[in-house]
């Protein structure tokens, strides 16, 4: 097995030559290859939510591929190893795993939580003594839904966070009224900031009922789109084209998309 990872290091080594590798491998740095880092982990991702196991194992390979391509230039500059991002991640996971590796005992898992969060504080103090914010640490090029959750998150494990849920929904409630009143003002800027703070608490709704929002949207997302496909395809049966049907038909075809089998649309 280690074979095959000293081959896949090898062939990136090769495809980095300045003289006998690949043009436009040779020219990447960490910066250009941040679209594909994102792009591949989504694709991880869809091939788990499809269930397709043989795609799965082919994706975690493109993956791979970019923590190799990094650890490559990496090493070209200097920097750190392939290796050294192993032991890297080998030391945390140890570290974060009293309760495996040493003598600690959690007897739930919210012990088990608090510990690990309060093994990433410490880590993340020691990379950065001078930060005086518990929010420090939390990547702004996250996807927003998941940046607040976390944002969200690390000040409720400090005490700024609802003890129960429905004060939550009040907090929803009165965030759509406001955006109403922004709306009914006609000022774009006030609106947008307004959906902005709807969006926030909504996510903090979605903590408090232990739903992940990113999942949820994807998913509700999906299901739009399963349902206006059954839209297209009987629209086109019937010669036309969307624009050319009133709205009150194409909701029909939606609710009756909903009705022929909610676990398919």
């Amino acid at each position: 097995m280690l074979n095959n990872t000293q081959n896949l290091l090898d062939i990136m080594a090769q495809l980095r030559h300045p003289e006998t590798g690949c043009a436009w491998d040779v020219k990447q740095d960490f910066a250009s290859l941040i679209p594909y880092v994102i792009e591949e982990a989504y694709e991880v991702v869809d091939a788990i939510e499809r269930e397709d196991l043989e795609d799965l194992r082919s994706e975690l390979g493109d993956l791979l591929l970019q923590v190799v391509f990094h650890s490559q230039i990496a090493n070209e500059r200097g920097l750190f190893s392939f290796e050294q991002v192993a032991e890297s991640i080998a030391d945390k996971l140890i570290r974060r795993h009293p309760h495996v590796f040493a003598d600690a005992v959690f007897e739930t898992d919210a012990e088990r939580h608090a510990a690990w969060e309060q093994s990433k504080a410490d880590e993340r103090k020691e990379k950065n003594p001078e930060s005086k914010s518990v929010l420090s640490g939390v990547a702004r090029s996250l996807p927003a839904l998941l940046e607040c959750e976390k944002i969200q998150d690390r000040a409720a494990q400090h005490g700024f966070d609802w003890k129960t849920v429905p004060p939550v929904f009040d907090k929803v409630l009165e965030e759509l009224d406001e955006v109403k009143e922004a709306w009914e003002s006609g000022n774009q800027a006030h609106i947008q900031e307004e959906i902005g703070d709807l969006l926030l608490v909504v996510v903090n709704l979605a903590r408090h009922l232990n739903v992940n929002p990113e999942i949820a949207l994807k998913q509700s997302t999906q299901k739009f789109s399963k349902r206006f496909h059954y839209i297209e395809k009987h629209v086109a049966a019937s010669g036309r084209v969307l624009k050319e049907c009133k709205l009150d038909e194409l909701d029909a075809l939606w609710n009756e998309a909903k009705r022929l089998n909610s676990a398919n649309f």
